[in-house]
């Protein structure tokens, strides 16, 4: 019996699919074409082919031949249904799905109107999350951030098109590495340990060593923070390994800035000078890089870091580090701030001057009130100014 149903209308569930989407066959070849060209796929699909595949013959009434794998992938990406089912009789081929696989048909259906133009509007809405966190605090932040996070693996895991899966996976990285610091400075530090490790998965299905080494370098802090500072160094020497030679130079100052906290975090003051003398060295002349969009990172900013190290090493040099950077500093970066200002009243307090250490921890009190820094809360209250 020939696919062709009696009455004329079309023989195949692909038939059938087209005329639920209300598609003429020029309509359908155009919206193929649009789909490959969009994906970077090398296929096309002409009207004609269309009509053969929605009827089950070829114009002489002859069986179809087999397709070609470039069309088979572009049917099958676009359908969310293998090609032999397609172009099986409709009855037959609608019989043989069951809910499990309409549910999932449904979640790759889905999947597939995640396109460029989405990933690229994620981008912008994280970039002013960035904005908004650096200045006011993760406390308003963190609920949505993490929801948007949940959406974005939904998504990862329904999406065919390796293009877009990649761009997909760096933005997840650099919201998960965003959502482990804001949870850090929150006092969550078990959930900023797996922020990052959704960051650095993601970051290996991206393919981006860069972004792993990134990720990586902000687990780090994750691990020094609770004690672990030989892990710590461990992982930000792992960083550096896999982004030297490989990474804009920024990055590379950064990830040796951060190891050089890590070693100054374990005691090693020696190693953690060489780190940051090295980061200086690394450091870009333009550190405005449309390379790392997701870092902001200077020459102040790496000074401050080596005044924190400093700090936490009980070098008397680092007032003069520290107090330095603060009159640089832009006062937009409200989290900078507050722990410069602890950094500030540590040292202080351990040189004996008493009262410019009450000083600045009022300041970072204030800060840490108005941006819902725990982080910064606590190292205060270990303080005791």
């Amino acid at each position: 019996m020939s696919p062709r149903h009696q009455n004329g209308q079309p023989g195949t569930l692909f038939g059938d699919l087209l005329r639920q989407r209300r598609q003429t066959a020029e309509e359908f070849s155009e919206a193929a074409e649009k789909f490959a060209r969009e994906r970077g796929m090398d296929a096309t699909l002409s009207a004609r082919h269309v009509q053969r595949f929605a009827s089950g013959v070829r114009a002489d009434g002859k069986p179809l031949g087999p397709v070609r794998q470039s069309t088979r992938r572009l049917l099958e990406e676009m359908l969310s249904v293998p090609v032999e089912r397609l172009l099986a009789p409709a009855g037959e081929a609608e019989s043989a799905y069951t809910d499990a696989d309409l549910g999932l048909r449904a979640r790759i259906a889905a999947g597939r109107k995640l396109d460029m133009h989405t990933v690229s509007l994620l981008r912008q809405k994280l970039d002013i999350t960035r904005v908004i966190d650096r200045r006011l605090g993760a406390s308003a932040l963190l609920g949505e951030l993490r929801a948007q996070i949940a959406q974005m693996e939904r998504a990862l895991r329904d999406v065919l098109s390796q293009p877009i899966r990649s761009s997909l996976a760096e933005v997840l990285v650099d919201a998960s590495a965003l959502a482990g610091w804001q949870s850090l400075d929150q006092g969550e530090v078990s959930d900023s340990w797996d922020h990052y490790s959704v960051a650095r998965m993601a970051a290996r299905e991206a393919r981006s060593c860069e972004l792993e080494a990134y990720a990586c370098a902000g687990q780090a802090v994750v691990l020094h923070d609770i004690g672990e500072t030989c892990a710590a160094v461990e992982l930000t020497d792992y960083a550096r390994t896999i982004a030297r030679g490989r990474v804009p130079r920024l990055l590379y100052s950064w990830l040796t800035a951060g190891h050089g906290e890590a070693c100054a975090a374990n005691g090693d003051h020696p190693a953690s000078m060489r780190a940051f003398d090295e980061a200086l060295r690394s450091m870009p002349s333009h550190t405005d890089s449309p390379e790392v969009p997701y870092l902001v990172f200077d020459s102040t900013h790496l000074a401050r870091w080596r005044g924190n190290a400093l700090a936490r090493l009980g070098a008397p040099e680092a007032i003069d580090v520290l107090s330095d950077v603060l009159r640089r500093l832009d006062s937009s970066f409200a989290r900078a701030e507050t722990t410069l200002r602890v950094d500030l009243a540590q040292v202080h307090r351990g040189s004996g001057q008493n009262d410019e250490a009450a000083a600045h921890a009022e300041r970072a009190r204030l800060l840490a009130a108005q941006i819902g820094s725990v982080r910064q809360r606590r190292r205060l209250d270990r303080l005791a100014v």
